[in-house]
């Protein structure tokens, strides 16, 4: 018995430092990561010779990119986060939706309206996805994933086919198609990707909203964690689940919608926004609004900075930085930053 309680006294130590030397090692990896960033800024002065114009405009990039990163990203929290339901089809309705969108501009369709038909398109294929296949296998993340994956294959290559392999982009609306002059250094920014910065402030509020502030939010968290009892009082769950999952799936298609205007539309870029989408939903933490808000702003700027700072012959590196960046979160955090322990 002694002996048992030695091995604990000495144990309990060395746990507490192991415990505490990765999240140290992480602040340490962030804290260098900033001042590096700060320096190549700032480091030659605030003259219009110097390196702020530009790290104002990569600033600007990494804003824009994680206002594009959290519309994508807002769907799947609330399909991932939420109703605990593992769609890897993310990405290619995503794609999908931007696919739409293209296709009825170039028949003559305004741009708002085309964003709107993407998003109900999207949303329809996800809610048939869901219907058929996932409503069945609610809690049996294995099998939901290997329908979604083979449903997103399906998705890439039917687009493929149709819409072929050059990349392509949406045309904005006139209204934002002009350069907004910025004010400082002489410097003006595309207007369209300010207004993405604007759309996902507003998808964000109204999410807020409907979940934290509706009784249809109220009844989706409630059929989340007790299924039975909120089916016991009247409510038709599924039916909840089925609006809930089309709205996630539209956000998806929303997101590609902007992504086609400001970036473009390939194939292959499902599945690069549906990582994105993944990291800022895990290090935000699983079905935190806010959590994936403060994710998307920290991909969309290690993304940026990365690109733009890091060495010429380092800066095939950048992709990899948003998974060490992923490290560097759980280390902290293992359940994300806002994310609770189930």
């Amino acid at each position: 018995m002694a002996s048992q309680h030695a091995v604990t006294r000495v144990a309990g130590p060395r746990f507490r430092f192991r415990s505490l030397l990765l999240p140290a090692l992480a602040v340490l990896v962030a804290a260098v990561a900033v001042i590096g960033v700060l320096w190549q800024a700032f480091g030659s002065g605030f003259g219009e010779e110097g390196n702020v114009p530009v790290f104002i405009l990569v600033t600007l990039n990494g804003l824009t990119l994680a206002g594009l990163y959290f519309i994508s990203a807002s769907g799947l929290t609330l399909i991932f986060g939420l109703l605990r339901v593992t769609n890897l089809a993310h990405g290619a309705l995503f794609l999908l939706g931007g696919y739409v969108a293209l296709t009825a501009i170039d028949n003559g369709v305004p741009w708002a309206l085309a964003a709107l038909l993407a998003m109900v398109a999207s949303g329809a294929v996800g809610l048939a996805m869901h219907q058929a296949f996932l409503r069945w296998n609610q809690g049996q993340d294995l099998r939901q994933a290997l329908i979604t994956i083979a449903v997103a294959l399906i998705l890439a290559d039917q687009m493929l086919a149709y819409f072929g392999g050059t990349p392509t982009a949406i045309v904005p609306p006139e209204f934002l198609a002009a350069p907004l002059p910025l004010g400082v250094y002489d410097l003006s920014y595309p207007s369209f990707r300010l207004a993405i910065l604007g759309a996902a402030l507003i998808v964000g509020l109204l999410f807020w909203l409907v979940i934290s502030r509706t009784r249809a939010g109220m009844v989706v968290r409630a059929g989340v964690d007790d299924t039975a009892m909120t089916s016991a009082l009247g409510v038709n769950v599924q039916r909840v689940f089925a609006a809930a999952f089309f709205v996630g799936s539209a956000l998806a298609g929303l997101g590609g919608v902007f992504a086609g205007t400001s970036l473009s539309l390939a194939p292959g870029q499902d599945q690069a926004f549906l990582v994105s989408a993944l990291v800022v939903v895990i290090v935000g933490g699983m079905g935190s609004l806010g959590g994936a808000a403060l994710g998307a702003l920290m991909l969309g700027l290690v993304d940026q900075y990365s690109s733009a700072y890091l060495p010429a012959e380092y800066s095939n590196l950048s992709v990899l930085l948003t998974f060490v960046l992923l490290a560097v979160v759980l280390a902290v955090r293992p359940t994300g930053l806002f994310g609770k322990a189930r």
